[in-house]
């Protein structure tokens, strides 16, 4: 005779309140591990996106230079832009390109460093990808190594870094991401930027500011500060204290938001939005489409539509993870392509020629 299982018989003699529980946190595992997958396979698209294209790319003979300083302007203020990669990839995608173009382009005066974990330990040669390739042809632009463990070296995140090792995380790239931008901004300063951001504006009147994402949430895909700025320290002291690898944007995202409350002693960002030398800036600054709306970028907008709609925008963020795996004609009249055109168009001339 069939027997039943025991953990059935047990679920089956609970009470009402006991199975709804039960049926609950069956859900919610089943939910979790699914959106682990969708990462995993949207990272594993990625790198076979870049195979068939060239290893390199022959530079135009005339690119933007630094603009002849007017007499009586004040300089440009100091401090590098940063763009990081901490998996071990070396070959950006059109995105990354256009990410970095566009921010070499509204900033011609100021070094534009693309920190990547995948360079250390190599020799002094860059390997040949077309990516690197086309962003090498900017002057103001450097590829460095990102050595973790030495940029962690002297802050709170050094302790945690060593033992992550320990144990598995299932969104580890992002999370190294997050700790290494509040690391950069304490020992260096200067403007972060994600690899998902279309630069409109030039940046640098900005120091001690971040982004509003939404009514509740700050974002760090950019972020510009001043070196060793308090603020930056307690973000690197609450990613350690409440450290959880397991939830998506907790030491991001959250994270920020967590300490500009503190920082600012409210419940709420309607509250404060500068406070103590510390500025948030509304969305449409830097999160003028919301992450609920990525589609937007792949819809039609006419000319108009366009300049109303980025009228106060500085940057824009694509929000990669959702839109990595949507494809675009470069030569329509889509939002991302107009986007490609203006602010990289070396980037979109290359992707005429081999998409």
């Amino acid at each position: 005779m069939f027997k039943q299982p025991m953990c059935v018989l047990k679920f089956l003699r609970g009470s009402t309140n006991q199975r709804a529980c039960t049926l609950l946190a069956i859900i919610f595992k089943l939910m979790f591990l699914v959106s682990i997958m969708i990462y995993w396979m949207a990272e594993s698209k990625y790198k076979g996106q870049l195979r068939s294209l060239p290893l390199e790319v022959k530079c135009p003979l005339v690119l933007s230079s630094a603009p002849s300083p007017i007499l009586g302007e004040p300089p440009a203020p100091p401090g590098d832009i940063f763009f990081v990669e901490t998996s071990d990839r070396t070959n950006p995608n059109f995105l990354f390109m256009c990410s970095v173009e566009s921010a070499s382009r509204t900033h011609p005066g100021t070094r534009i460093v693309v920190l990547m974990k995948g360079l250390l330990g190599r020799n002094s040669s860059l390997p040949k990808h077309l990516g690197i390739s086309l962003l090498s042809c900017f002057s103001n632009v450097e590829f460095q190594p990102l050595d973790l463990a030495n940029l962690f070296e002297g802050t709170p995140l050094a302790s945690w870094y060593a033992s992550l090792n320990q144990r598995w995380h299932p969104y580890l790239v992002p999370t190294v991401s997050d700790a290494a931008r509040i690391a950069i901004m304490w020992k260096f300063g200067g403007i972060y930027l994600d690899t998902d951001f279309i630069v409109l504006k030039n940046l640098k009147n900005f120091t001690n500011v971040l982004g509003i994402q939404s009514k509740y949430v700050l974002n760090g895909a950019f972020l510009a500060f001043e070196p060793k700025h308090e603020f930056i320290y307690l973000c690197m002291q609450d990613f350690v204290d409440h450290y959880n690898g397991w939830i998506w944007g907790h030491q991001g995202p959250q994270l920020l938001t967590r300490v500009f409350k503190k920082w600012c002693g409210s419940q709420s960002l309607q509250d404060r939005r500068s406070c103590r030398g510390v500025h948030a800036l509304p969305q449409e600054a830097f999160y003028p489409i919301t992450w609920q709306n990525w589609k937007r970028y792949f819809e039609d907008i006419s000319s108009q539509e366009f300049h109303t709609l980025l009228n106060k925008t500085y940057a824009v963020h694509v929000w990669n993870k959702k839109s990595q795996s949507v494809s675009f004609e470069v030569t329509s009249k889509v939002l991302l392509a107009r986007l490609y055109s203006r602010y990289c168009p070396m980037t979109s001339e290359v992707m005429k020629m081999y998409l």
